[in-house]
Parts: C-alpha cells; structure tokens; sequence
C-alpha cells in the first residue's frame, strides 16, 4: 500500500475554502506549504500538515488560476490563468508587486520559478503557443525572452537549471537552453497535457491525451516505458514522479489516483479520491514523500498519507 488508508480509507486532512473547483496544487520546494489554485481566483497558501490556511492571495486574477509557483525561499507566489498575465505577489504582506503582460492569447496554462537560488526569473506558457521569460527584479512588465517553436497551445513547463521543458497540444515536448539557444523536439503524437522529471533529473515524464504517460530518457529522446489503464482523454490531468522515483502517480477522469511501478510499468495501486467520480485532475506529491494532495471538483483539497515503506 502506498498511502496509508487506516483512517476509514479516507484522506488524513482536507482543506476547505475554494469555492469552485482546484485546477493546480504546487508544493513548496522544502514541503513545508503547499498552494493551490482554482476556478475562484484566488490563490490560497496552507500548511497541508496542519490542515491550516495560512494566507488567501486575492484582487488580482480576474479569471480562473491555472498554475501557481512558489519561489525557492519561499517569499514569492507566481501565479497565471485566464487573464494573459503572470502574477507575482509578495508572500507575507500579499500585495501584487508584478504583473507581466504579453502572451497574446487569453489562457496562460503553466508558470514556473527559474531553478536557481535567486529565482530571479519567472517562465511561463499558453494558449499563444510561447514560452516567456520574465526578470522579477526588473520594473518592466514585458518579458526578456519568447520561446516560439510550438505549433499549438502550451500546456504544462518544468524548469531544470538551463533547460525550460514544455509540452503542447502539438504532441511534442521541446527543450530549450536558454543560454545557446537550441531545441531539441521530441514528438509523441497526442497532445501532451502534463510535463514533470524525475528527480535525479535523467528522464522526462510525459501525460498523454490518449490515455497513456510516457517516461523518455532525456538525453536521447528514447522511450523508456508507458503506463495505461487510467482515463484521460478530455482533461489535463497532473502526472508525476514519487520523490524516490518509484512509481509513476497520475490523476485520471474517473476520479481515481493512479499508481505504477516505474520498472514493471503495471498499476500498484488505485484509489478513489473523487467520490463523485469527478475528474482527479490536480496533485501532487510531497518532496520528501510524506503526503498526496488532491482536489474535488467542489473545492475541497485532501491530504492523503503515505504508508511506512
């Protein structure tokens, strides 16, 4: 077993306060805090341990909140929606200190802060089919680079010391250094609605809109394995990798989280986080490995467990 179901089977805290459905959950690099983001428009900050809010980051985002960031020392939020704005707030007082403006289409799906300890800069990509660029410590609002290889919409981004990996509705994941330069394309097929590595960073994981994950080596492109059995042809669903790499974890239209050993690539374990049967589509999963955090279509965010290995 690999989360610990002996409170009834159920989740060992939830979180409540959105109103509306969670569309994207990020942990704090250390763990300590994890932000959720939703269909409200707010961006609210809770110790998921606690099962306590700490701080509801609200006034900016006049549509819904896809994808939030927080910064390596834990000072900024990041977060984008339907606004076509990347919103940076200031963690302790709450207050806006920027908003960058100049993706071209209304959805902007994924931000992430640089993979450095300055967390200087701010990467972000959308429905205008570029990844941008954005220097916190500049009062500009326009961003220092655009990324514009994709043919269609950009939907999820991981940032790994100078390497920005994207996917896109196009069926490809693109890496670019953004000191030379170069791309390198890898192309799947399906639209690919999810991006994340695993975390000795050698492989990428891969969420397909065809029912599948793909896990590819990272520096030849080559795939490794696929895993199948969850539902996920409508939605972006969350795709993942445990903190120790051990399985592949995904949410799925069933309303079901998803286990697979990553060397076996079958189903370890199933279970129903959605008693609705709504969509499991935001998650994720604790640095360290001591808890899952997923959200209801109502709002509600639960934290699940992890069982002693």
């Amino acid at each position: 077993m690999i989360l610990d179901r002996s409170n009834g089977g159920g989740p060992f805290r939830t979180l409540v306060g959105h109103q509306g459905t969670v569309l994207c959950i990020r942990f704090s690099r250390t763990g300590a805090y994890c932000l959720t983001g939703g269909k409200d428009r707010s961006v609210r900050l809770w110790n998921p341990t606690r099962g306590t809010l700490v701080a509801e980051y609200t006034g900016g985002h006049a549509h819904d909140v896809r994808s939030v960031a927080c910064s390596g020392a834990n000072d900024r939020i990041a977060s984008c929606g339907g606004d076509r704005q990347v919103f940076l707030y200031d963690v302790q007082t709450g207050r806006i200190v920027r908003k960058f403006r100049g993706h071209d289409a209304r959805n902007v799906n994924a931000v992430s802060f640089a993979d450095k300890a300055s967390d200087s800069v701010v990467f972000s990509g959308g429905y205008d089919a570029t990844v941008r660029a954005w220097d916190c410590r500049s009062s500009s609002i326009d961003a220092i680079q655009v990324l514009k290889d994709f043919k269609d919409s950009v939907t999820s981004l991981v940032v790994h010391e100078y390497d920005v990996i994207a996917a896109s509705v196009d069926g490809s994941v693109r890496t670019f250094d953004v000191r030379t330069g170069e791309v390198v394309t890898d192309t799947l097929g399906p639209p690919v609605t999810c991006v994340n590595l695993s975390s000795d960073a050698q492989c990428i994981l891969a969420g397909l809109l065809e029912s599948k994950i793909a896990l590819l080596d990272r520096g030849s492109g080559e795939l490794l394995a696929q895993y199948k059995g969850h539902a996920n042809r409508q939605f972006k669903v969350e795709s993942l990798l445990t903190h120790d790499d051990a399985y592949v974890v995904s949410g799925s239209e069933d309303g079901k989280v998803y286990f697979w050993d990553l060397v076996e690539s079958e189903i370890a374990e199933s279970v129903q986080v959605n008693p609705s049967g709504a969509a499991a589509a935001a998650l994720a999963w604790h640095p360290q490995g001591d808890c899952l955090v997923t959200a209801e279509a109502k709002g509600d965010v639960h934290v699940w467990k992890c069982a002693a290995q």
